[in-house]
Order: C-alpha cells, then structure tokens, then sequence
C-alpha cells in the first residue's frame, strides 16, 4: 500500500494504491489545506480502512513485484524518485476505471428509483379512476 500526496492545482490530495490479490485498487482523498503529519495519521488510521470497506471497485490487474531486504541507502534513493515521480498510470486507470464502475451503478439506482416513482404514480392514477367510476 502507498500513499501518494501532492497538490492539484488547487487542493491537496491524497491518493491510496492498494495490490490484494493481484489486483490494483486506488482510493483518492481529498484533504483540502495541505495537511500536517497528525491530519494524515488520522486519515490513515481513522477515515482509511472506512473507504477501502465501503468501496466496490473490481480494480486492475497488475503484477506483483515481490522485493527483499532492500539496501538502506537504496531505499532512500527509491523513495526520492517515487516523490519526483507522482502517480502511477496505472493508478489513474485503476482510478478511471473505478469512476466507470460508479457511474454504472449510479444510473442502475436512478433507473431501478424512476421504475419505482412511475409505477407509484400509475397506481395512484388507478386508484382515483377506480374511485371515481365507484359511485355509480
């Protein structure tokens, strides 16, 4: 799991890449101000694990890379380059993909929701007919 912070242009975001199961899933936070370590400790350990839970994105293949014990100096050197380099495109693929699967089931709830609301109002129709025509 990584996190990944930087600045839009206009707010400080955060974005999460997770591999389970040979699947890449990205998760985005924004944090709005830029924020101060104790703001992403409380992402991290509070609003974090709610998001992963809550989501429902199939996510993207991707191959593992399964690394050893890394060299301290080689980490360091690592870690410099990964902050030059920012957000992998197979996190914005992940992330559009996500976005794609969201809109889906958006319009499946709005459909399933007007369904509903027409066929309320067309028993409601019957119902003042039928009240109607009863007197006589």
């Amino acid at each position: 799991m990584t996190l990944t912070i930087y600045h839009d242009g206009q707010y400080w975001v955060g974005i999460v890449e997770v591999v389970e199961k040979g699947k890449l899933k990205v998760f985005r936070h924004v944090f709005g101000t830029e924020p101060k370590e104790e703001d992403i400790l409380l992402f991290i350990h509070g609003r974090l694990s709610r998001l992963m839970d809550e989501s429902s994105q199939p996510g993207v293949e991707v191959a593992h890379k399964k690394r050893g014990q890394v060299n301290p100096k080689r980490l360091q050197r690592l870690a410099a380059k990964e902050m030059k380099k920012g957000i992998s495109t197979k996190a914005q693929e992940a992330m559009k993909e996500a976005l794609e699967h969201k809109k889906v089931q958006a319009r499946i709830e709005n459909r399933i929701e007007r369904d509903r609301l027409q066929q309320l109002k067309y028993e409601k129709k019957k119902q003042k007919a039928k009240a109607r025509h009863r007197g006589k």
